[in-house]
């Protein structure tokens, strides 16, 4: 007896050891990736909230909610940014104005959700609101149920009101070459995962999710030096242009514009 309770604690003190040289090398890993990606882009996107197409007339309310994604970290000027783009083709599919608002921005977490819903304009009244969040949540190792509760009380909060919800789901961090092995591994599964839940909550809430990873990662896959900014983090200009074409079908159908979802979408669980 008194062997084996050696033996087993030889084993649960190599297990341990293990463990700790495995989250000081993802550690360190992490902090290599810092430095390669840094902050070449700041932490101030363009603001491009205004009325497009006004002439058309009868705008569309359309609100944006989530990180530097939403917000249009990386894009060159105003008119590149995602809402930019998204409120342009909207604006031309459904020929009525859209009048843009971004309450997203740099660095928030699914857990900002609600203070950026909070924020906004009291008797304000979306006709359609689009969150794009998660990235931040796999680098700071939020935990994948604490990111989906946080997620279903804002998509809830929105439904409640009246307001169409879609959900870009969490990038695969898998294409950020910036990112050292095996970490970036460990980002595409923790990224994967995470897009899985948004989608399953977005769904069971009456919501519409668009899996970003299989609509557009393989775009940024094929033409990284295209679809990323300098930051080879976040989208391009070019990269924006993809993902608002990507999302454009099922902001429509949750306008009632049309009825089909391309691969890709997902809409309310029945």
């Amino acid at each position: 007896m008194r062997r084996l309770l050696l033996t087993l604690g030889i084993v649960a003190g190599a297990v341990a050891t293990l463990v700790f040289a495995l989250r000081e090398g993802f550690r360190h890993q992490a902090r290599i990736a810092r430095r390669v990606i840094g902050k070449p882009l700041g932490e101030d996107p363009h603001s491009a909230d205004r009325t497009y197409k006004k002439s058309y007339g009868d705008p569309i309310e359309l609100l944006l909610l989530g990180d530097s994604i939403a917000a249009g970290l990386g894009a060159e000027t105003a008119k590149q940014t995602l809402g930019a783009q998204l409120a342009r083709r909207l604006a031309k599919s459904t020929h009525r104005a859209v009048r843009l608002h971004t309450a997203a921005f740099v660095g928030a977490e699914s857990s900002m959700l609600r203070a950026q819903l909070t924020s906004l304009p009291r008797h304000y009244r979306p006709d359609v609101a689009v969150i794009v969040v998660g990235g931040n949540d796999i680098t700071h190792r939020v935990k994948t149920s604490e990111s989906r509760r946080h997620l279903a009380e804002v998509v809830g909060a929105l439904r409640e009101r009246g307001t169409p919800v879609v959900v870009g789901t969490c990038p695969d961090l898998g294409m950020l070459t910036a990112v050292p092995q095996p970490l970036r591994s460990l980002g595409s599964r923790a990224s994967r995962q995470l897009a899985t839940a948004q989608r399953e909550v977005t769904t069971e809430l009456g919501g519409i999710a668009v899996s970003l990873a299989d609509v557009v990662g393989p775009f940024f896959i094929a033409q990284p030096d295209e679809m990323f900014a300098v930051d080879r983090f976040h989208p391009s200009s070019a990269g924006y242009r993809r993902t608002a074409k990507a999302l454009l079908p099922s902001v429509l159908a949750a306008l009632g514009w049309t009825h089909e979802l391309p691969w890709g979408h997902h809409g309310p669980a029945a």
